[in-house]
């Protein structure tokens, strides 16, 4: 009980610094809406397997902009105020879930209005909403650990890019395998694989950050 409490109160923490400089989230939008339309004004007409490329490529940056602020952003005197009212354990939970509601609503608004501006929809739109679901999930969990290593060194930046490459690549390629799916309208049970490597990955990074965030804390 006492790791819920301190879960809820680190979530709601995060919910007020975000209320009070909206200076993020409002940043990530724009940067999203923005590279959208430069993308319609650039191509005018998308469809089918480049529509859904240039998609998740937005989408991967608008994940890096979102998430990477996770720890980078926090001073050392907020670190060691953490530090001495929660347990590591509560603090990586509550910065993974508040990055996975915050990246799904980064994420749907994105889709929202690249599908308003393409004027163009995925035969099954479900499965792809599914494939942006899991997306988002894998992005916040892969992410979200990449920017607590990242922030204990110096560069955090170039390091988190470095790290993330060769785990974010295999999420990247079953996403457009999945998503491509949904575009051509094919049977569900074709994505099953694509379905369950995604929910393996999203577990296998959640447990490694259960496990390894707190000895990377004490440090």
């Amino acid at each position: 009980m006492q790791l819920v409490k301190e879960v809820k109160f680190l979530i709601g923490k995060e919910l007020l610094l975000e209320w009070r400089s909206k200076y993020a989230l409002n940043g990530v939008i724009l940067y999203v809406v923005s590279t959208v339309f430069v993308c319609f004004l650039s191509f005018r007409s998308l469809k089918g397997v480049t529509w859904n490329a240039l998609f998740w490529i937005i989408m991967l940056f608008a994940s890096i902009n979102t998430v990477s602020k996770s720890f980078l952003q926090e001073s050392k005197g907020r670190q060691l105020y953490i530090y001495t009212i929660a347990s590591p354990l509560a603090l990586i939970i509550s910065k993974t879930i508040y990055n996975i509601f915050l990246m799904l609503l980064v994420t749907f608004i994105a889709l929202g209005f690249y599908l308003l501006v393409f004027d163009y929809t995925p035969q099954d739109m479900g499965l792809y909403l599914l494939a942006v679901v899991l997306g988002s999930i894998s992005f916040s969990t892969i992410f979200t650990m990449i920017s607590a290593i990242a922030s204990k060194a110096g560069n955090g930046g170039m390091l988190m890019a470095i790290l993330s490459f060769p785990v974010v690549i295999p999420v990247i390629i079953m996403l457009i395998k999945l998503s491509k799916n949904a575009v051509d309208g094919l049977d569900r049970s074709v994505s099953l694989d694509e379905i369950a490597t995604l929910v393996i990955i999203n577990v296998l990074v959640a447990v490694f950050s259960l496990l390894l965030f707190p000895y990377l804390w004490r440090d």
